[in-house]
């Protein structure tokens, strides 16, 4: 494993100094593709654990997809809980990527076992939770439990575009996992979008009116 810089636990020490025991870190991946899911997920740490894997947790960004899938079960198997939730292409399509990323960001919290008394989001603000809550500008680089959250989020991602792959394999999706790549735009224009393609993104809103 390579050895990277790494996001602290400054934001997390200062809430369990105040007494918030359960804080969940929060970031989704999935925002820009032109298919499938926006993605989210939530993980809440304990205060103290050993890990050797620690010093490379980052954004998941910054990591290559070797190393995301390494420390994936590092992550799950050290939380005290976790939650992911997904807002698929319709609802992406129906209510905009901003409201669809905050929902999946609630079924992520919604899914959290104990539930948490704070939550270090992102960058954004989540306000269909009434939690205590902080956005954090790069907080996937800065703040240890989102950048896990990250890393959960992006694998958990990548899996569900390569399922979904095996049901449309001519777009390819276990190659660019829905993102605008060449290769992908030039599937769009051969095949027409596919019942994943998010409507309401441009090229695919072009490529629907001229069908």
């Amino acid at each position: 494993m390579e050895k990277i810089s790494r996001p602290t636990f400054t934001e997390e020490n200062n809430l369990w100094q105040l007494g918030y025991r359960y804080v969940a870190g929060i970031d989704e991946v999935g925002r820009g593709p032109l298919a499938g899911p926006v993605v989210a997920a939530a993980v809440v740490l304990p205060d103290e654990f050993d890990g050797d894997w620690k010093p490379l947790v980052n954004d998941s960004k910054q990591l290559s997809p070797s190393l995301r899938e390494k420390l994936f079960p590092y992550i799950t198997e050290v939380a005290i809980s976790i939650g992911v939730g997904l807002s698929d292409a319709q609802t992406i399509d129906s209510k905009g990527i901003a409201k669809a990323t905050r929902l999946a960001m609630k079924k992520a919290v919604d899914q959290l076992n104990p539930s948490p008394d704070f939550l270090l989001v992102d960058y954004l603000h989540i306000p269909e939770i009434r939690l205590p809550q902080k956005g954090i500008t790069h907080g996937d680089c800065l703040c240890f439990s989102i950048a896990c959250a990250s890393i959960i989020a992006k694998v958990t991602r990548d899996h569900m575009m390569i399922e979904l792959d095996k049901e449309y394999p001519e777009y390819k999706f276990a190659e660019h996992k829905g993102y605008g790549t060449p290769e992908h735009l030039e599937c769009l224009r051969r095949l027409g979008p596919s019942p994943i393609h998010r409507c309401s993104f441009q090229p695919v809103r072009d490529m629907m009116m001229l069908l």
